[in-house]
């Protein structure tokens, strides 16, 4: 029998989830998107996630599964070539996301120790080693995965509340809080498109979806667990993107943009400040790879069981599903062939979509979950809208960008149906 998860472990899930390598991979990119209006910009993606939780909250107590979203996706919309898409999607998000997470640590790592002297190589070699190690211990023990999550989140969160705590103190003391002031907030559809383009740091609420089977006294603490852990990371992230627009000026966020929260913590702690951080941000970053390893190898486990995927990707590999090598490998090319900003916008543009069709599941099913229609069909149509403004924006910016998120999407359908097409002729 399973150990049941009570409410404080369940929030810890959510926030764990949330508060992985999102933070440090993308505050910098917000930055140069929103300028002052960064806090704005994180509020508005908060909002997003936390309207999107309320679907969730409802599909979970009426279907708990440890497949979370990809049995919501089959739930409203039947086993077929669409739901296998999104399900595929969801997979290639999940990797993304570990391409995310990497690419930070890569960025942060040199700081502490240079293995060259070329920054750019350093990133790369570190980026890969951490996705290696990390594969590695998912093979080795996945109980070790468990206790290094456990850790870290413990760890992570007591330094960035010192962060917040010491940021507070520091903005009365020297500090730049002008920028804040809305003359220097970009038009507001920038700030709407930067929140999107982040949005990727707030997407790991989702995982308390999987855990949903083993939680205690569900009708009461899966709300509690989605709504707390939103709202306590909307909290955080915008109190650190004032702490940190409010502490350096643009030009010196602009010049250390992939380790701007490293660079915030120096004007009021120095370098001690500056290499605490930056440790923070490396066990942030391969706690979130550990766990979003597992959580893709599984993502891919639960298609394959639908018949969405080959019945081969529930095979294993030494002891753990083929999903796992499979989703590594694939974490490995990402990382060395996109810039951040381009794997970034492909998460965001990928979980947005997931996002507006979970919500229209629970629109869609409201009377057999039990819910209300208009907030999921809110929820649907701002995840919509977001994504489309997400494209639209980056459109003038950089197309290569929008056509790497549209690729991604239309690969996911077309292994889709090639594999119902390769089905229905045996």
């Amino acid at each position: 029998m399973n150990k049941k998860i009570g409410l404080k472990e369940a929030i810890s899930i959510g926030i764990g989830g949330m508060v992985g390598g999102g933070i440090f991979a993308v505050l910098g990119l917000a930055v140069a998107l929103a300028k002052g209006g960064t806090p704005i910009s994180f509020l508005i993606a908060g909002l997003i996630a936390l309207i999107t939780s309320y679907s969730y909250v409802k599909l979970s107590l009426k279907y708990p599964d440890r497949g979370g979203t990809v049995k919501f996706v089959n739930q409203g919309f039947g086993i077929g070539l669409f739901s296998g898409g999104i399900n595929n999607l969801l997979w290639i998000s999940y990797i993304i996301m570990l391409a995310l997470y990497a690419s930070a640590f890569g960025s942060y790592a040199p700081n502490l120790f240079e293995l060259t002297s070329n920054k750019f190589i350093d990133s790369h070699i570190y980026a890969s080693a951490i996705i290696i190690l990390a594969t590695a211990i998912n093979y080795y023990s996945i109980a070790v995965v468990g206790k290094i999550e456990s850790y870290a989140v413990i760890i992570k969160l007591i330094i960035l509340l010192s962060f917040v705590g010491f940021g507070i103190y520091g903005l009365f003391e020297n500090s730049h809080l002008e920028q804040l002031s809305p003359e220097n907030w970009e038009s507001p559809f920038k700030l709407l498109t930067a929140g999107m383009v982040i949005f990727v740091a707030y997407e790991g609420f989702e995982l308390i979806a999987n855990a949903a089977p083993d939680i205690e006294n569900p009708k009461k603490n899966i709300p509690l667990a989605y709504y707390w852990s939103v709202l306590f990371v909307i909290l955080l992230y915008v109190i650190i993107a004032v702490i940190t627009v409010g502490s350096l000026e643009f030009s010196q966020i602009a010049t250390a943009e992939d380790y701007v929260l490293a660079e915030a913590a120096k004007p009021m702690l120095g370098k001690i400040g500056f290499t605490i951080i930056t440790i923070a941000a490396l066990i942030s970053t391969f706690s979130a790879i550990n766990a979003s390893l597992y959580g893709g190898s599984r993502v891919s486990y639960e298609i394959a069981e639908d018949d969405e995927l080959p019945k081969q990707f529930t095979c294993q590999l030494w002891n753990q599903p083929v999903g796992l090598f499979i989703t590594a490998i694939a974490t490995l090319i990402l990382v060395n062939t996109l810039n951040l900003e381009s794997i970034s916008t492909a998460g965001s543009v990928g979980f947005l979509l997931i996002f507006a069709v979970v919500n229209y599941t629970g629109f869609k099913l409201a009377k057999e979950i039990g819910g209300k229609k208009s907030i999921p069909l809110i929820g649907s149509i701002f995840c919509f809208v977001a994504m489309i403004a997400l494209i639209v924006q980056h459109y003038s910016v950089s197309k290569s960008d929008v056509f790497i998120a549209l690729g991604i999407i239309a690969f996911s359908f077309i292994i889709e149906f090639i594999y119902k097409k390769i089905k229905i002729k045996k």
